[in-house]
């Protein structure tokens, strides 16, 4: 199944900016993206549930909410189920894409869309959420606790792992520890050496759980996540 394409008209009263000046600002920017693909290819594969008293909720006052522009566009593979994505610097991406018998791993120019490596996984696995530390690519997988490491460098150089997350859904990280989901309103720490969960928190949203958790990002010292089925992200 292709994911949906996805469109935001950048907001009337602010003036679109020429282009992304920093690179973590560049980085940011590539993650918030990343969330909002994700959150749009996970709308057309999970139709069963639709948390919508999320979105009917007044806010809380110490909530804070942000706007974006969409500054820019770049080509991707409409055929790609994108479940992870990352940028690596000197317009590189990573991506792990879904589906049965389709997921992979994947490097890819991010100017042109090309695919410039790719791993094919075996065909009872469905990629899910993938994250950089170091020169390592950590993935996890849908419904099931088995997740595999990559060399960035060459995908040939790769070993598996187990995790006590229910199963695979979103990872991140700080460039110290692993931030990891599994569908529900956890969020675990997760050491990078021994993958043993470390801490386990609770998301919540006016003093009830925030389930349905789905793929993480780390920008400026926060841990961000879309939720499945919801146009949010917290």
């Amino acid at each position: 199944m292709a994911p949906i394409a996805l469109s935001v008209p950048a907001p009337n009263a602010s003036p679109a900016p020429r282009r992304l000046r920093r690179p973590a600002i560049a980085a940011a920017g590539a993650a918030l993206a990343a969330l909002l693909l994700l959150a749009a290819a996970a709308a057309v594969w999970r139709p069963d549930y639709l948390p919508a008293a999320l979105l009917r909720r007044p806010a809380p006052a110490a909530a804070r909410f942000y706007s974006f522009d969409l500054v820019r566009e770049y080509p991707h593979d409409p055929e790609a189920f994108t479940q992870g994505l990352l940028y690596a610097g000197n317009d590189t991406l990573f991506e792990s894409t879904g589906l049965y018998h389709q997921s992979s791993v994947r490097k890819v120019d991010l100017q042109t869309g090309k695919v410039l490596d790719q791993h094919q996984m075996d065909g009872h696995m469905f990629g899910e959420g993938l994250t950089l530390l170091d020169d390592r690519l950590f993935q996890v997988t849908w419904l099931k606790n088995d997740g595999f490491i990559y060399d960035r460098h060459n995908f040939s150089k790769r070993e598996s792992f187990t995790h006590k997350m229910r199963d695979g859904w979103g990872l991140a990280t700080d460039g110290k520890i692993l931030f990891g989901s599994d569908g529900t309103s956890k969020l675990y720490q997760l050491d990078p050496i021994s993958l043993e969960v470390t801490k386990t928190v609770t998301v919540k949203y006016q003093d009830n759980d925030v389930s349905y958790i789905n793929e993480l990002e780390y920008i400026n010292g926060e841990v961000w996540a879309n939720v499945w089925q919801v146009r949010v992200v917290m």
